[in-house]
């Protein structure tokens, strides 16, 4: 085993983490005050020719591996962790089903708008009845002629604001009560088609969610990605590589709470002496070094067997549901260590908890991913 990362992938983090402690870092904790979306800063990614990171040349992407697409995830959520979940998103949810699945013409048609940042790239998945269960989806696509006209709305989809077209699923058929579900590309600018965002979060406050309304939305059947009725298929597949996303997005958030910790730690002084030489807040501490190593080694295990062409499901899944839960613990950590100061917008921390928490639902809860990992082991 080895366990350095090629000389490419030490330029890419060396860049990469300089933009995001430069560009990315200064302004995260207005922009999340603010809700205000980083556009400027994809502008900036998508200059440097991030922005198609994984994706083929030839239609405009750099051609890096998934483990490239880690580090930058992670780097950009170590800054930010609304500008790692809409990197991540961009990339995983909006980039790679048309790459994986669509036709040439599909790829040539779509893949450069997304690669320059002209486009963010979101996917279209979740409804309000159809979460965890996203086989309960019941948004519908009827052949009007040679189109589909789609009926149905969608929830907490990420970036739909800033994209031009997304893939959304829908019911193209239905036999009984099994559903044929099917991926659909539809411009965000068709009639009949609204992106609302309204909602109230939690945290990640400068990333865009939003609610998809589809009423009487008419597009080519030629707009079919991928075979017709195995949608369901190709979002399990696309939600495998989106979970090495977010494990990695997690380690940022993380290290970027870890980093805070040790260095108040090391400055704060109570009955004397720094914090830091008090045994309970050095275990605290070194539970955090260690738990973000073995996490950040998952990731990129994950991201190592996909882009070997092996199986990665289980150890994507193994990887997220980890990530994502030492995340939580840091960050409450994190808190803990800065006490009353951690409640404190100022010192950070609070919102490295508030960010933290999404990553145990979206993408798959922590449940699900047990219940992955269970079927993937043979129970």
């Amino acid at each position: 085993m080895n366990f350095d990362l090629n000389s490419e992938q030490i330029l890419l983090q060396k860049m990469i983490r300089e933009f995001s402690n430069e560009e990315v870092a200064p302004g995260a904790e207005k922009r999340d005050k603010d809700k205000q979306f980083p556009i400027e800063i994809f502008n900036k990614l998508g200059k440097l020719g991030m922005m198609g990171l994984p994706f083929d040349e030839e239609y405009g992407g750099a051609g890096a591996d998934t483990i490239s697409f880690a580090i930058v995830v992670e780097e950009l959520s170590r800054a930010c962790g609304s500008t790692g979940i809409t990197y991540s998103a961009h990339i995983s949810l909006g980039g790679a089903p048309i790459n994986m699945f669509g036709t040439e013409q599909q790829k040539r048609t779509y893949l450069p708008s997304i690669c320059s940042g002209e486009s963010f790239g979101a996917f279209g998945l979740t409804e309000p009845n159809a979460g965890s269960d996203a086989g309960g989806t019941q948004t519908v696509a009827k052949e009007v002629g040679d189109n589909f006209l789609i009926n149905g709305n969608k929830c907490y989809i990420t970036n739909a604001s800033y994209a031009k077209f997304l893939a959304l699923t829908a019911i193209t058929g239905q036999t009984g009560q099994k559903k044929e579900i099917s991926a659909i590309i539809v411009p965000t600018d068709a009639p009949g088609f609204r992106v609302i965002d309204a909602y109230e979060k939690m945290g990640l406050h400068s990333s865009n969610t939003t609610e998809l309304v589809l009423e009487d939305v008419m597009v080519p059947q030629d707009h079919l990605l991928g075979k017709r009725g195995e949608g369901f298929k190709q979002f399990l597949k696309t939600l495998d590589g989106g979970r090495i996303g977010i494990g990695a997005m997690a380690v940022g958030i993380a290290q970027a709470a870890y980093e805070k910790s040790l260095s108040y730690a090391q400055e704060r002084r109570q009955f004397g002496s720094p914090i830091s030489k008090f045994q309970a807040i050095q275990f605290k501490l070194a539970d955090m070094a260690m738990k973000i190593e073995l996490a950040r080694n998952m990731v990129y295990k994950a991201a190592w067997l996909k882009d070997q062409g092996r199986p990665f499901s289980k150890e994507a899944s193994m990887c997220k549901l980890y990530a994502s839960e030492i995340c939580m613990e840091v960050t409450n950590q994190a808190v803990q260590i800065h006490g009353g100061n951690g409640y404190m917008r100022d010192y950070h921390v609070e919102r490295y908890m508030r960010d933290a928490k999404l990553l145990e639902i979206g993408e798959g809860t922590s449940e699900i991913q047990r219940v992955v990992i269970a079927r993937e082991i043979g129970c």
